[in-house]
């Protein structure tokens, strides 16, 4: 099974609720993790399933949105792609956006955050939002409010929006108040978090469902 698989499945959905079809990330992960068992040949698979969700979730998320991005002269890559390529075999473009996201430790180096996926305009490199992913909160939404302030303590990367866009399968953001942790942390300390989920979540300036995601990302271009 691959990210294609996953891409399929979620076709069908987008074929039945159009739209709407963001809603059945989970139901989209839920069908794959059958198929993936029924082709599964080895010993674990939870532990196989776990490292597959978490390589393709971010993929199938590119896939939701990457169109409508397009749509506003924008362009988005995928993390891992300028992390693990060395910028000399990237193509200039992208090598920019590498150097433009880099953070710097001063005497221990330059390092990029960990997050997921990267918005950017081709044309100068310039980066205009970052995304993180995952299926939950828990400990990746501290993490990416870590790389907000670090971000934002630069003049040369304060300009770079860090959202989270997460299914919630454990509903960590649905209720505005009393606001869990994982709520608290996206309020407070990132730009925002979109959610892909069945259930609607109690919306504020900075927690929205994902179909806010392109209103918000062409107010950032004016």
């Amino acid at each position: 099974m691959n990210i294609d698989d996953l891409i399929r499945i979620y076709d069908k959905k987008r074929e039945r609720y159009g739209a709407e079809a963001y809603r059945q990330v989970s139901n989209v992960l839920r069908e794959a993790k059958e198929q993936h068992e029924r082709e599964f040949g080895g010993v674990d698979h939870e532990q196989s399933w776990r490292a597959f969700k978490g390589r393709n979730l971010e993929k199938l998320i590119k896939y939701v949105i990457i169109d409508e991005v397009r749509e506003l002269g924008l362009e988005v890559v995928n993390g891992n792609t300028i992390e693990r390529t060395n910028s000399r075999n990237l193509p200039k473009g992208l090598s920019k956006v590498k150097r433009n996201l880099l953070v710097d430790y001063g005497e221990f180096g330059c390092y990029l955050p960990d997050i997921d996926l990267i918005i950017y305009r081709p044309d100068t490199s310039e980066i205009v939002a970052i995304l993180s992913s995952k299926v939950t909160l828990r400990e990746r939404i501290a993490q990416t409010g870590y790389w907000k302030i670090k971000l934002a303590s630069d003049e040369a990367t304060r300009h770079i929006k860090v959202y989270f866009v997460t299914p919630d399968e454990d509903g960590t953001l649905r209720l505005r108040r009393p606001a869990k942790k994982g709520r608290a942390i996206v309020e407070t300390d990132t730009d925002g978090g979109y959610v892909l989920s069945e259930a609607d979540v109690e919306e504020s300036d900075k927690v929205k469902m994902l179909d806010k995601f392109i209103d918000d990302l062409r107010r950032l271009l004016r």
